[in-house]
């Protein structure tokens, strides 16, 4: 299944610069990553939330996310496949929460990152702040209440090509925090969307379909994953609600 596990005491993500709503980012070109090494250390907490202390959701804090013009040419790029079978997913061949520093994994990093005023314990977890959903506009003042959404759920990657990886590049992408991968929201909307492609879920909120458009196409070009006919159908039409 692609839905995440529901954050107990937090959650994870990082990059450079909160990103406006028409932002561009450093994933802008669609360079391909190198599978080989595990996610980052470089991305400490505090470089996870440049906006930190505003909560307003994936328009400001997803790194390296697209203009629409570049996720169009992104999107024009990949490779229209059928999806590969299931034979053989494991979430466990994504490990995914990996440490990032001081004590503080994947999770806990795109908590602190994507809420406000969110306070810690000695263990980096969660236990106060506020986290706007950014799926479905809604707000919550408790970690338990939110998620950390793969936005590429790990078994849409495993039928896109992610099956033929090494375990090393499936951590990676499982713990990206400098492409716009992976992103805190409601438990309702997270265990709604499930590991299904953009043709099958889309947010709830329509005025989120322009980032989420452009997160999904960046992370799959970065990572040279196919798409189907109907995701790619429905992809064009996310990226035609971007006002710039």
């Amino acid at each position: 299944m692609g839905h995440q596990l529901r954050v107990g005491a937090g959650v994870a993500l990082v990059c450079a610069a909160g990103l406006a709503l028409a932002g561009c980012g450093g994933d802008g070109k669609g360079s391909k990553v190198d599978g080989s090494k595990s996610p980052s250390r470089s991305a400490s907490p505090s470089q996870a939330a440049p906006g930190n202390g505003k909560g307003s959701g994936g328009r400001d804090v997803l790194p390296g996310l697209p203009s629409a013009g570049e996720a169009r040419k992104q999107l024009s790029g990949l490779t229209v496949a059928k999806p590969r079978p299931m034979t053989g997913y494991s979430r466990d061949k994504f490990p995914h929460w990996a440490q990032q520093g001081n004590k503080c994994d994947t999770r806990e990093t795109a908590l602190e990152r994507d809420g406000r005023d969110v306070k810690r314990d000695d263990q980096c977890r969660a236990v106060s702040g506020t986290w706007k959903s950014f799926y479905d506009d809604k707000t919550f003042t408790t970690a338990s209440q939110v998620d950390i959404d793969h936005i590429v759920p790990l078994a849409n990657a495993w039928r896109s090509g992610a099956d033929q990886w090494t375990t090393d590049r499936r951590k990676a992408f499982a713990n990206d925090l400098t492409h716009p991968q992976v992103l805190t929201v409601s438990a309702a909307s997270n265990r709604s969307k499930g590991d299904q492609s953009p043709d099958q879920w889309q947010p709830p909120s329509k005025a989120a379909w322009c980032v989420y458009g452009r997160a999904w196409t960046s992370v799959k070009s970065t990572y040279g994953l196919t798409v189907t006919d109907d995701e790619k159908k429905m992809l064009t039409t996310m990226l035609d609600t971007c006002t710039s």
